[in-house]
This record gives C-alpha cells, sequence and structure tokens, in this order.
C-alpha cells in the first residue's frame, strides 16, 4: 500500500578488519543465535547505509554493474545499492561463531553496515538448468552453446 512505512531495528552490525570479516549481534538479539553454528552458510540482510540519500532511493533504472555497455535495467532486476529501499542481501559462509559474533569468510559491504535480519541458508529447490539470468550477468558457466 503506497504511503505505509514500517519500522526496522537493526540487530547487529558488520565489522571488517584486515582480511577478516564478522558480524556483531546487539545484546538484544544473542539468543536468536541458538543453533545458527549447525549451518554453513547465513542469508545476511543489511542496510545499503552509504547509499541512504533521496537520490539514491529516487533511482529506477541502472547499468548493471555499473558498466554503461550493459543495457538500461530496472533496479529490482540488478543488484544496485541505489534503490526505493536499500536492503542488501548476501550469502555469508560461516567460519565460526563465539558469543554474539558470526566470523564469516567475506560480505560485499562496508565496514559499519547495518545489520536487519539473519537467517540460516537452504540450497534452492530450482534446478540449475531451469534458472534464467540476463547475458550482462555474465558468468562463463553460464555461457549459451552455439
Amino acid at each position: 500500500m503506497p504511503g505505509n512505512s514500517y519500522t526496522i531495528k537493526p540487530i547487529g552490525v558488520i565489522r571488517k578488519q584486515d582480511d577478516h570479516a564478522f558480524i556483531e549481534i546487539y545484546p538484544d538479539y544473542t539468543d536468536g543465535l541458538l543453533g545458527i553454528d549447525q549451518f554453513s552458510h547465513i542469508n545476511v540482510f543489511y542496510w545499503f547505509s552509504e547509499n541512504d540519500d533521496a537520490e539514491s532511493r529516487a533511482l529506477l533504472q541502472v547499468h548493471p554493474c555499473g558498466n554503461e555497455a550493459n543495457p538500461l535495467t530496472g533496479v529490482f532486476a540488478t543488484h544496485s545499492p541505489r534503490r526505493p529501499n536499500l536492503i542488501a542481501s548476501s550469502t555469508c559462509k560461516i567460519l565460526a561463531v563465539e558469543d554474539n559474533r558470526i566470523m564469516i569468510e567475506d560480505i560485499d559491504a562496508f565496514d559499519g553496515s547495518p545489520v536487519i535480519d539473519i537467517k540460516s541458508y537452504f540450497p534452492d529447490d530450482i534446478p540449475h538448468d531451469q534458472v534464467r539470468k540476463p547475458k550482462w550477468e555474465g558468468h562463463p558457466d553460464d555461457e549459451e552453446e552455439e
């Protein structure tokens, strides 16, 4: 419904130090980590806080991957950090869980980015051969045979 707004409260923050990345969960939410160490990966949802301005939120079309050779595309068909709601997601490999910290292999986020949710990762049930992606997405394994 247009005009409705919702409040999202961060549950933690992304930390990057040297070559290490981890998610620091705020004390009020640490009970939610119970059992997370049984998973190899998690889905991390965070806020593109570095792009939180009126211009970024108003932009609805971009050239994917910032490459003007790619066709102008709606932000909902891209992973652009410029969008109406600045929610980002990354699937991350868990290296360790210690107290209120989840050590992860890496994440495409800035140090200090607010974490808004974490969900355990379950592999997709969609067979790879049934997934369709645009040509600009560009993974060599996905190239069509000639």
